[in-house]
Formats: structure tokens, sequence, C-alpha cells
């Protein structure tokens, strides 16, 4: 298509606006409390003020970041059309405006995620999603998106997304069947389809064309051989009333770890003041580091902290969608995603004091472990050798939600072992000493890699000489 350079500023300019709405929101939040303490006399005194209306100022801010979410998606999707449209053109800045933007609320709006509000909150983005949907953190075009009764998106799906080659872009619709399940990272692109009772296994893409009750692995896709599992569909697809209160209820302490994250916030915020106010703010520029640090510190400490209370220590095990342990361990998980997080875990990938922290989550981690990715969705299931690597993006997944069924087992990378960037492992399976897992691969659930092997792909296959 034609170069159009005229919408290389506009997609620079739209990109900085796009990076304005938390700010904005947080700025809501911190002019409340600004006039709430506008009249005491001491630092002391406007801490404690502050911190008493924080609840308020915190759901304040979380509120107008997804009223102006709903109302930029909404905005956004009008023109937008199915085809193939040139990216420097206006439906190619509508749809990367819109994946950016929801790209950002899943941090933001990380809570929101995976629990029963998000059926609802995709509806408000424009998605048609049926009835007793099961959604985590999902990326997509809402308005292309169709979820049927009863399906079930892992964490980071994609659906509807725009495909992208030489300067085009294209968009279609993208339809999950009913009872389909979507495994984590799995992708359904323009025009195809999860089929119903199907599934596509874990960084998998949903075939172009596929009968009612198949399922999926790989890029691109090769039929899988599967035997759903039975289970008591009261704690699957059908739950009584009692058990969908009980999971409001547990649900709604993931609010917890995002007043934990403000209330750090916070205390940062007065901590400088105080510091300006009794040493200069000079030194106060020179002493942040350390009050960063120390953030940090409590950031870490409270999600470690969390974990023990809340789940304990995790086994190779079941549990059904609609159980205590899976709701709690939500909860756990937000204040890693969260709390630690942003304060601390992603700044400290690669450094010992990560080895430390996921220890302390109950990781069983070697000497000498590099390891840049915080994923270890259950830390105890989780070795790493002496020696061991774990690249960026990278997701020790030591469960898989098949089903709706979240069945765990360990994952093992022996001494030396390396599992290459944006690499998924899946319980089960086992990386012998000295072997090496290859680029945005993905080790099969039950897979023992032979030690001093390398292996590449999705699923993975013995890499040739050649292509290393």
């Amino acid at each position: 298509p034609a170069r159009a350079a005229h919408w290389v500023g506009i997609f620079g300019v739209t990109s900085m606006l796009l990076a304005s709405v938390p700010i904005f929101a947080l700025g809501t939040g911190g002019l409340l409390l600004a006039w709430w303490i506008r009249d005491t006399q001491t630092l002391t005194a406007g801490f404690g003020r502050a911190f008493a209306m924080l609840p308020v100022a915190m759901l304040l801010v979380l509120a107008v970041y997804a009223a102006v979410t709903i109302v930029s998606v909404r905005l956004l999707a009008i023109g937008l059309a199915e085809g193939h449209h040139p990216v420097r053109s206006r439906q190619g800045w509508q749809a990367w405006s819109t994946e950016r933007l929801l790209d950002s609320a899943r941090t933001f709006l990380f809570p929101l995620y995976a629990s029963l509000l998000t059926p609802v909150w995709l509806r408000l983005l424009g998605a048609k999603v049926g009835k007793r949907v099961e959604v985590s953190t999902v990326l997509l075009l809402p308005k292309f998106t169709v979820v049927a009764d009863g399906a079930f998106l892992a964490d980071d799906t994609m659906v509807a997304s725009y495909e992208l080659g030489g300067g085009w872009l294209r968009i279609g619709e993208a339809k999950v069947g009913k009872r389909a399940f979507l495994g984590n990272s799995g992708m359904t692109a323009p025009g195809r389809r999860v089929p119903k009772n199907g599934l596509v296994a874990v960084l998998s893409a949903a075939p172009s064309k596929a009968k009612a009750g198949s399922s999926w692995l790989g890029s691109p896709p090769t039929r899988l051989r599967r035997a759903a599992e039975s289970s008591d569909t009261a704690r699957t697809f059908d739950p009584p009333p009692r058990l969908r209160v009980a999971r409001a209820v547990v649900e709604t302490c993931r609010l917890i770890p995002v007043l934990v994250t403000f209330a750090i916030g916070l205390g940062v915020l007065f901590a400088l003041a105080w510091l300006a106010h009794t040493v200069g703010h000079l030194p106060t520029a020179l002493l942040s580091g350390l009050v960063l640090l120390s953030a940090g510190a409590i950031a870490g400490t409270s999600s470690v902290i969390a974990k023990w209370l809340l789940v304990g220590r995790i086994g190779a095990e079941e549990h059904p969608l609609w159980s205590s342990f899976v709701w709690r361990n939500e909860v756990a998980d937000t204040f890693v995603e969260h709390v630690a997080a942003p304060w601390f875990a992603r700044a400290a990938t690669g450094t010992p004091v990560l080895n430390v922290w996921l220890r302390g989550l109950g990781a069983t981690i070697g000497r000498g472990v590099w390891c840049e990715s915080y994923w270890l969705p259950e830390a105890d299931l989780v070795t790493l050798g002496d020696g061991a690597t774990v690249e960026r993006g990278c997701v020790v997944q030591t469960h898989l939600f098949h089903d709706r069924i979240m069945a765990m087992d360990t994952v093992t990378l022996g001494a030396g072992a390396t599992l290459g960037p944006h690499c998924v492992a899946l319980p089960a399976s086992v990386i012998g000493a000295g072997a090496t897992i290859g680029p945005a691969s993905l080790v099969m659930r039950g897979d023992s890699v032979p030690p001093s092997s390398r292996w590449w792909g999705n699923p993975i296959a013995p890499w040739p000489e050649r292509s290393r």
C-alpha cells in the first residue's frame, strides 16, 4: 500500500495519549486525596487522613480507567470493518489503538480478569459473550469477537486480533464455540474459530476448519487426540447459587492487593515529602532509590505472606473450577501481578534477589540460576537446578485448566538446562541437565527431555544442526 507518511505522526501522538490514560486515572485519585488533606498541618496528619480516604480514591481510579477504556474502545469501533486494510490507514489505526488500550487494561485492571465480572466487562467493550463463560487475560478486538455459552479462555489468549503482512492488516470475526477451550497464549485469528466442545492447546493456533469436539495443538495446528475428563458438573459448568455467591465474596478480596499497591505508592510519596522537608530536595533525590528499594521489599514480602496465608504449600493435585482453592489461588496471584510485579519483580528479573523471592514463594532454585521470568504460577512445583536458565517471556506452567479442572504437577529444569525466550513448559515435564529448548517452543505435558540435547518448536522436536 501507499506509504501514507502522515499516519506516522498520528500513531506517535496516539501512543502518547494511550500512555497518559493511567496517569489521568491516577490523577483523579490524587486530586481527591489532595483535596481531602488540604487543611492538615503536618505530614503525619496528612498521611493519616490520606490513608483513610485511600480505598475511595482507589475505587475512583479504577472506575475512571475502566470508563475511559470502555468509551474509547466503543468510539474506535465505529466504522471498523472486516477485510484487508493498509496498516497506515484509519482502520489500521483504530485496530492498533484498540489493542493497545486493552493490553494496558489487562495490567491496570487485572482484578477484573479471570473473575465473574470478566464476561460483563467484555460485553461492555462490545464483544458478544454467552452465558457461564470463563475468561482470563484475553486480548481481543471486541467488535469481532464471539464467545459462545460455556466457553473457557485461559491466560494471555488472543481472539480476533489483526494479522499483519506486507504493510497490510487483516481484520475479521473470530469465534469460540460452545463449551470450547482456548489454552494459555492460544490464538484465534480473524476468520477462524475454536470448534464447539473443542480445544486449542497452549501456545497454539485455531485451525481454519475443524469439526465439533476436535482438539488442536501447535502453530500451524495439527489434530490432537484427547479424551475429555469427566467431573461433577456442579463444580465445573453448572454451579449452584451458593457457590456463585461464595466465589463472588472471595473474588471481591482481589481488591485487597490493589489497595496494598496503592498504599505502597502513597507511602513512597509521603516518605519522599518527609525527606524533602527534613534534609532538602537534592539529598531526597539521592535517597529516592533507597525509598523505592524499600517499597519493592515491602511489595515482595507482602506477596509471599499472602501466598502462604491463602493457599499454603501446593502439591501435585487437582481442583475443579468452582472450588475455594482456585479462587484463593487467584487472590494470591493478584498479589504477585498487582503488588510484587510493578514494585519489584519486573525490575528484579535476572538478579539473585528474584531467586530469593521465588524461593520465598516455594520454588526450589539452585545456585547460579538465571531467571528472567516471574511467571511460575504455583512456585512450590518448580525446580530449577544449579546454573539453569529461564529466559524472558517464559512461563513455567505448573497447571492446566482443561475441562474446567485445575490439574497441577511439577516442572523440573536440570542443572545447566536452558528454557529459551518465550517458551512454555507444561506440567509434569522434565528438561534434563544441560539440555536446551529453543525460543518460542512448547514443552508438552509429561515430556522428558534428554540431558545435553537440543529441542525446538511447537511442540518441541529435535533441533536440526543446520538451524542452530
